[in-house]
């Protein structure tokens, strides 16, 4: 399960430098003292994993709910198949999602909020442009988001979102450094794995629902009630 985190975060860095390269392009480094470009940087993804690991202690509220009535397996089908939708379905790609409400001004408020953290050169600014990053709507997280429900505990949802975001770090790593990442063909095919990788992952949520007894693959019955004592432990 953690391991399906890792992977959507390198393959879909992919996306994130597409999403959020603007932003990273646009930190005010320190780019004549390596070291200090260094730390702000570290700053900057520290920043996005705290966001991450919040957003991972929300959403296993809900998952660990789940593992409490026992339906955790049936939880890990159902978010496989909404992944395999989104695969299919190209035009309920998350990103095309439309906010409105709160939640659009929402949005619009962090949007604003970086705009005027970008401005600025203080130590903080990298740290609270990254919270704030990673707080903006975005159908990877999303995708992160369904991953982290089906885990069985608090702990385990947070770190599962704390992971995707370390694997998003070496390209944008790179793409903050560098300014610029890959060119624009090589990038565009790059970028179409991301759908193959997410329907990897899917498929790999549906199988392991399916309790076929395959060790660290798809766990039986056991397995399913150790997780569903975690739950409970952690409450």
């Amino acid at each position: 399960m953690l391991l399906s985190a890792v992977i959507l975060g390198i393959f879909g860095s992919l996306h994130c430098v597409g999403m959020c390269g603007p932003i990273a392009f646009l930190l005010p480094l320190d780019r004549k003292h390596p070291a200090k470009k260094l730390l702000q940087t570290g700053l900057y993804h520290l920043g996005r994993l705290l966001s991450y690991a919040s957003l991972g202690l929300l959403v296993g509220l809900l998952g660990s709910g789940f593992a409490l009535f026992g339906v955790q397996q049936e939880l890990s089908i159902a978010v496989g198949v909404i992944m395999l939708v989104f695969v299919l379905i190209p035009k309920l790609n998350p990103d095309r999602m439309q906010f409105n409400g709160k939640l659009w001004s929402l949005a619009g408020n962090i949007r604003n909020k970086l705009g005027q953290e970008l401005k600025k050169k203080k130590p903080e600014t990298f740290f609270l442009v990254g919270v704030l990053n990673g707080l903006l709507p975005c159908g990877l997280v999303y995708m992160a988001v369904f991953g982290a429900i089906a885990t069985a505990s608090l702990l385990e949802s947070s770190l599962y979102m704390m992971l995707f975001g370390i694997g998003t770090i070496p390209l944008m790593t790179t793409a903050i450094w560098l300014g610029t990442i890959l060119n624009q063909n090589l990038r565009k095919r790059l970028v179409r794995l991301i759908p193959i990788m997410t329907f990897a992952v899917a498929c790999w949520f549906i199988i392991r629902g399916l309790g076929l007894e395959i060790p660290f693959l798809s766990p039986g019955e056991n397995v399913a009630v150790q997780q569903v004592g975690a739950a409970i432990n952690c409450h």
